[in-house]
């Protein structure tokens, strides 16, 4: 199994992408070792000293690492216990990841139209990098949005979302006025 990686434009996250279909549907977050229990695989990297965060996405696993620890020493532990989890065959996850963008029966039409526009054009650029972006609501013109993976806590994740995201929305859907990062 040959595990390639790639930067993130957050420093302290490194994109692992073992050639392989990570999660089948959705994704899942895990920003502290406690809530990795439904996940083997998270559990597993987790177990290496210094990793902060662990994010699964359909082809990549995004992996956060502590301020005071060095890729250098990390990224050999990472790629081996990705690599022994994907060698033995262990599942990804044990339950369904629920993400919360998928549209509901209950969607206004102006929603619908957020959370496509969300799933269609933001999701795959932000994946791109190594993390996602999860709808939260829309209330008087205000989408707001929670940055996930190498996005959340990104240098960069607030211009993505003021001047990409909130531009775009603006003006494929004239009701949105902002967009606002929940944690």
């Amino acid at each position: 199994m040959f595990i390639q990686t790639e930067t993130t434009p957050n420093p302290a996250t490194l994109k692992f992408l073992p050639g392989c279909t990570v999660m089948a549907e959705g994704t899942a977050n895990f920003a502290e070792a406690e809530t990795a229990g439904r996940s083997p695989l998270a559990q597993a990297l987790f177990a290496v000293d210094g990793v902060a965060g662990v994010f699964l996405g359909h082809d990549f696993i995004t992996v956060t690492k502590a301020e005071d620890k060095e890729w250098d020493t990390l990224k050999p532990r990472i790629l081996g216990g990705i690599m022994e989890h994907f060698t033995k065959g262990l599942p990804v996850i044990t339950e369904a990841a629920a993400d919360g963008s998928a549209a509901s029966a209950d969607d206004t039409e102006i929603v619908t139209q957020i959370k496509e526009l969300l799933e269609t054009r933001v999701r795959p650029a932000v994946a791109q990098d190594g993390g996602d972006i999860i709808y939260h609501g829309f209330e008087d013109g205000v989408v707001y949005l929670r940055m996930q993976g190498a996005c959340s806590g990104c240098p960069s994740s607030t211009a993505t979302l003021k001047h990409g995201i909130e531009n775009m929305l603006r003006y494929y859907v004239p009701e949105v006025k902002e967009v606002q990062a929940v944690m």
